[in-house]
């Protein structure tokens, strides 16, 4: 039975443009709406740009225009870069429009009449050069903790200490240098605190979060949630609290409940009404938003209270996602590697990126690293050498020769190899609909391998030579089972997969919820186009060299560039709420990244780290078959595996890769191993050989050989 879904990625501020962090998400998002929308479900998918704060009101002073005409600037610019990824939003509307306020507005005075909202003085630090209230991240000075210069009024960025801005020393206002005051001002508060038990209960629900992501809401629940300042003074950017003088919802009062907004315009211009109720004042239909990391504590505390105090139904799932660092580092302006989504456009597909983060991304928190080197490496052998090149060389080598057309049916070896791939139809779809791409991608791969298998053993190349149906028979059975494969990476690349539509002349696009059968007999289809082009590994530091002028380009005439707003480009510069819990969430670097360096010659012109071809001589490498692998109880990581590298007993490895492969995946797989190392003597056994793998986690994948290698095969 089809299913109603709604789907969100979370609001990118109208501060800065698009950048590959943010696209982590929409690229995250967009391949599960995909999917689900191939699944035959009833889909929508909606975001917004969000627009309101004190930042965007200072930036746009400082161009000479309103704040109107800047975030409607942004938002175009915003929905550009989202679009040239192959995002497809059913509406990416703004927070500032008659939707969102009419829905705030709602939910604000539905909370006060229950006696949910209450006012309280408080001291503030204000601005007599601006005439105006500081916020939180509009006040820097020194930090009282550790004595850093520079920090922001909230939290110190080098000892992660937090505090009340009014406890800096030195400090000033970060727009015009001046020493602020305090004053008095009423402030309105929402009381987070009355939905305690609610949230206690709302987080319970199976699959509402991560589990890490439960553990965490629970400390702060446990340690007793404190009110929420929901007000601002004037002048600012927002909208006027109902009843209110000077005073503004803060923006991130109103910023989520632009989901609601977007999907509100959506469904009334499409003369679908009925289906705002259906999704957000009843349970029957399934509601999802995608976040990072950074943003939790308001996606599932501040959110589900809001929308329970409005009479609104909660989300059915809130999925998050980790950061992105580069180079095994954070997302670095002075190094170029801070990269917008435009400059990556001057030099690269954007397939590219939806590809490489897809071999990365899974239902975990971990940060993803974009190491360019891996980049480059798995687009080139994945994708162009593996898919486009398959029916680079069945079509334009082989199938321009016999009319472009077909078999009258499968061979019986056809028909093997299209029910090898046919019968992983149900394992990706699992993948998907659980978001272990990563998964799905390896899935894809190894099943391409035996395609890949299949035509260089019929060698078509030479069979045309002398049997042109022999060749036509090959080209047909490889084409069915190519066919496949682009059905399972469609919504990872949709534009290739289209172009293998296009070029095998389908009647139907491909689908999930379709039976999978082979091409008509005697088909016809047409000329090569082209599917993919290599990565040149120049590519990158083209980009990163581009964008490290621009930085500097920007230093030299005094612009000062918008701090990173976190990942998902959702938290504000200058708003950030005093109730959240203050300490950062640091990014960490993947510990399997790329360590590899330029080397460093010394005073004698050597070079440091060089081997020789018999330090290389050393290790020995082989392939080996994995008979069996089991799970090691009280170990999270490890599985125990029999390993036969062509000796008269299998070896006994303890390998942790539990948290990428299952014991029934690996069961006769052909793996690089280690076989020369000294055995390790373990907790739950002896290891006497190691596995060669790239990543980590959900990413973390095996190397294996290419073709017909036998166990005990030396490598080299």
């Amino acid at each position: 039975m089809s299913r109603k879904i709604l789907v969100t990625s979370a609001l990118p501020y109208a501060n800065g443009p698009i950048h590959l962090g943010h696209l982590v998400e929409y690229i995250q998002t967009d391949i599960w709406v995909r999917f689900q929308k191939l699944q035959g479900n009833e889909v929508y998918y909606f975001c917004a740009d969000d627009t309101h704060g004190t930042p965007i009101m200072i930036a746009a002073r400082n161009r000479g225009i309103s704040p109107e005409e800047l975030v409607n600037q942004i938002r175009k610019e915003h929905f550009e870069d989202l679009t040239s990824f192959q995002v497809e939003f059913d509406n990416f509307y703004s927070t500032n429009t008659p939707e969102n306020r009419a829905l705030s507005e709602e939910i604000y005075l539905k909370a006060k009449e229950k006696g949910h909202i209450h006012r309280k003085t408080l001291n503030q630090l204000y601005c007599n050069h601006d005439d105006m209230f500081l916020p939180d991240r509009f006040v820097r000075g020194t930090c009282p903790k550790c004595g850093a210069e520079d920090q922001y009024g909230d939290s110190c960025e080098v000892c992660s200490s937090t505090y009340r801005p009014e406890d800096l020393i030195d400090s000033r206002c970060s727009i015009c240098g001046t020493p602020p005051v305090e004053k008095e001002s009423e402030h309105i508060f929402f009381q987070l605190e009355d939905f305690q038990a609610f949230l206690e209960e709302w987080l319970k629900t199976p699959n509402r979060v991560d589990e890490g992501i439960r553990k965490k809401m629970y400390e702060w629940i446990d340690q007793g949630l404190r009110h929420w300042d929901i007000s601002r003074d004037g002048p600012y950017f927002g909208f006027a609290i109902p009843g209110e003088k000077n005073k503004f919802f803060y923006v991130w009062l109103d910023a989520p409940i632009g989901y609601m907004a977007s999907s509100l315009n959506f469904f009334r211009k499409t003369g679908k009404d009925d289906l705002f109720d259906a999704f957000w004042r009843s349970e029957e239909n399934e509601v999802y938003h995608f976040i990072g990391k950074d943003i939790v504590y308001f996606h599932t505390l501040f959110w589900p209270a809001l929308l329970n105090a409005g009479d609104f139904r909660t989300p059915t799932s809130v999925f998050v996602h980790g950061f992105l660092t580069v180079n095994g580092e954070k997302m670095s302006k002075s190094r170029g590697t801070f990269v917008r989504a435009s400059t990556y456009l001057k030099h690269m597909d954007p397939e590219c990126l939806r590809y490489f983060y897809a071999t990365r991304l899974g239902p975990a928190l971990d940060d993803l690293d974009l190491n360019t080197e891996d980049f480059v490496h798995r687009y080139n052998s994945d994708v162009v050498g593996n898919i486009a090149n398959l029916f680079s060389r069945l079509v334009s080598g082989i199938a321009s020769k016999l009319e472009f057309k077909l078999s009258s049916a499968l061979s019986t070896e056809g028909q093997t190899l299209f029910s090898e791939v046919a019968s992983k139809k149900e394992t990706v779809k699992e993948f998907y609909e659980n978001r272990q791409y990563a998964r799905a991608i390896r899935e894809i791969q190894s099943l391409s391998d035996s395609v890949n298998r299949f035509i260089t053993e019929k060698e078509p190349w030479k069979q045309i030579k002398s049997d042109k149906e022999a060749a036509r028979q090959t080209v047909t059975d490889a084409i069915n089972a190519g066919m496949l494969l682009a059905l399972y990476l469609k919504p990872v690349l949709p534009v290739l997969a289209g172009g293998v539509e296009e070029l095998l002349a389908l009647e139907s696009p491909l689908r999930f919820d379709a039976d999978l059968e082979p091409l008509p007999g005697n088909h016809e289809i047409r000329a090569y186009r082209h599917l993919a082009g290599r990565i040149e590994p120049k590519a990158f530091a083209e980009m990163f060299e581009e964008e490290k002028l621009a930085a500097e380009g920007s230093a030299a005439i005094g612009g000062k560039a918008n701090k990173a707003a976190g990942q998902s480009g959702k938290a504000k510069s200058g708003e950030k709420s005093s109730n959240v819990p203050g300490k950062k969430e640091k990014q960490k670097a993947s510990d399997m990244s790329d360590q590899s360096a330029t080397k460093q010659q010394d005073s004698e012109g050597s070079t440091e780290g060089i081997i020789t071809i018999d330090d290389l001589a050393k290790v020995d490498l082989r392939v080996g078959l994995i008979l069996s692998a089991d799970i090691i109880e009280g170990a999270d990581r490890l599985l125990q595996i029999k390993l036969d590298v062509g000796e008269a007993e299998p070896r006994n490895v303890i390998a942790g890769i539990r948290s990428g492969y299952t014991p029934e995946e690996l069961k006769d797989l052909k793996v690089v191993c280690v076989t020369n190392l000294k055995p390790r003597k373990m907790k739950f056994g002896t290891s006497e050989a190691m596995l060669l793998a790239t990543g980590k986690d959900e990413s973390l994948t095996l190397f294996v050989p290419h073709r017909n290698a036998k166990p005990g095969d030396k490598l080299g």
